[in-house]
């Protein structure tokens, strides 16, 4: 946004996924910014990203984006860790409203907790096998700071891949003792390794918390939404950009959803990660619209 330019207050925040895992990251703005104005697109109909190539996350992204900007939202949120991984440059590039992604807000945080410098991440095959959480921590503090404020040790990142955390929170099984038994096998090595801070770097997890903090007494949880939601609403506070409260406080008819597929399954499993109904949901058509350098895919 050009400094002459005036922050549009009541303009609204725009939140995108490939499907519902973005909405713990609007949870978690709505919990921050409750008088703001949401605007929630779920790319349903093209999920998973993370089987897709990076010139094809890159497209579906920038097409995404563009269906926000055209609603005159004043800060987008990539809340997908494949498109913060592999498209958020790309978003950036076609606006001067502020956009930000999961992982380094999420990168920084557990740096800023863990105590011995060993950082563990769970996500899906993809987002590990991209490896961004572990080259975003290293980018920003290639050693642990030591006591009074002497280097440390070399930041140590253990990734492990949780596949199947994501279908068992979209059964809503979160409590079941077939998910007790997958999260203590995928867990196994994080104890191993002796981290201190877990980042849950996928959008899907904050519902495992519960039983991620009862297996890992001690170690600390790092949700990449809640600190992505923490970064949006410093960003809107230095602009001057943030709503005026209106005394709604969180009212969650401030957010209106839409997805490029079958609204019914998304209203289902979206209640579950919201704790409200979220009908009425508008399926949309974002797929017809290319950027000028968008490659042939």
């Amino acid at each position: 946004m050009p400094a002459n330019v005036p922050p549009d207050r009541a303009a609204p925040i725009g939140v995108f996924d490939s499907g519902v895992g973005g909405l713990s990251v609007l949870k978690q703005l709505l919990r921050l910014m409750p008088q703001e104005e949401y605007i929630y697109l779920g790319d349903s109909a093209r999920v998973p990203y993370g089987s897709k190539s990076p010139a094809t996350v890159r497209l579906f992204a920038q097409q995404c984006a563009h269906f926000l900007l055209e609603r005159g939202v004043k800060l987008i949120v990539v809340a997908c860790n494949t498109a913060s991984a592999l498209a958020l440059e790309a978003v950036q590039a076609m606006t001067d409203a502020p956009v930000i992604g999961v992982i380094q807000p999420a990168a920084q945080a557990a740096l800023q907790v863990t105590r011995n410098g060993r950082i563990g991440v769970i996500g899906t095959r993809a987002t590990v096998t991209s490896d961004a959480y572990a080259r975003q921590i290293r980018a920003l503090a290639p050693v642990h700071p030591g006591r009074n404020g002497r280097s440390g040790d070399p930041v140590r990142v253990l990734s492990q891949a949780c596949p199947l955390f994501v279908p068992v929170v979209e059964e809503g099984w979160t409590e079941h003792p077939a998910t007790r038994l997958i999260a203590q096998e995928y867990l196994a090595p994080v104890q191993e390794a002796g981290v201190d801070t877990l980042v849950l770097g996928c959008t899907h997890y904050p519902l495992l918390k519960p039983l991620l903090q009862e297996l890992l007494p001690g170690i600390r949880l790092v949700d990449c939404g809640e600190h992505a939601a923490v970064q949006a609403r410093a960003i809107l506070a230095q602009r001057g950009a943030l709503a005026q409260a209106t005394g709604r406080n969180g009212n969650p008819g401030r957010a209106r959803f839409f997805v490029t597929d079958e609204p019914a399954t998304f209203e289902s499993v979206a209640q579950r990660f919201l704790g409200f109904p979220v009908a009425p949901v508008e399926r949309v058509v974002i797929d017809h619209w290319f950027p000028e350098e968008a490659p042939g895919v």
